[in-house]
């Protein structure tokens, strides 16, 4: 699998290229924005490792860029430890982050665990949620009137989750497990950034959502009623 490296610092490049290497990935780098656009459009990698500060164009405008081409799985890489800086990056559909610095060992285990949830193989069982709505799950699609709506890794992972468990609810917690493991250290936030994300890709109208519902003090539920 091909890994498109963007960081304007050469000794990190270096670092997270030898270990990717190491696990057998093909690597492709750039240390500014607009090599990073050039080098996605020539090699269409399967995942993107991407520094949000970036001498030229900055991250945020290159994840947005490649999200608006592509479903590619995105982890950030950020200096910034604040939550706004990471929850932009997630509106704009990263599926992951991590803060410098940080286990290039880590890193490697992060790009694995995102790229499990990619498809790869054919649709073999299907949630049909209504006559409107279904999940092909081994192909991890979702399709609404014969159009498939593009989400993320970790967008799928949480619809899905939770319309497989309709009279479940599930707290930000739970749902932070599901989707990023046990180890994982998000935080609560993450997770509505990207069940906001979902309500304005599924929903006909997301201020008013039918299919992900708000548990007001314990997390999400699925709209179970749905038909």
């Amino acid at each position: 699998m091909k890994i498109l490296i963007v960081d304007d610092e050469p000794n990190i490049l270096e670092i997270i290229d030898a270990y990717l290497v190491a696990s057998h990935y093909t690597v492709i780098t750039a240390n500014n924005g607009i090599m990073a656009l050039e080098k996605f459009e020539q090699h269409s990698p399967d995942l993107v490792v991407l520094d949000l500060m970036l001498p030229d164009i900055d991250g945020l405008s290159v994840a947005k860029k490649i999200r608006e081409a592509s479903e590619t799985p995105i982890i950030m890489l950020t200096a910034k430890s604040k939550e706004d800086d990471i929850l932009t990056g997630l509106r704009l559909g990263a599926d992951d982050y991590m803060v410098k610095p940080f286990s290039p060992k880590e890193l490697v285990a992060r790009i694995e665990t995102v790229l499990r949830r990619v498809p790869t193989r054919e649709e073999i069982k299907t949630i049909v949620i209504n006559k409107e709505l279904m999940i092909y799950v081994e192909a991890r699609q979702v399709i609404r009137m014969g159009n498939e709506i593009k989400l993320t890794a970790s967008e799928f992972d949480i619809f899905y989750t939770l319309a497989s468990n309709p009279t479940k609810v599930f707290s930000r917690s739970d749902l932070i497990e599901t989707v990023k493991g046990y180890d994982f250290e998000g935080f609560d936030r993450s997770i509505d950034s990207h069940v906001k994300n979902l309500r304005h890709k599924i929903e006909l109208n997301p201020k008013v959502p039918k299919y992900i519902l708000t548990v007001h003090g314990v997390g999400y539920r699925f709209g179970s009623d749905v038909k």
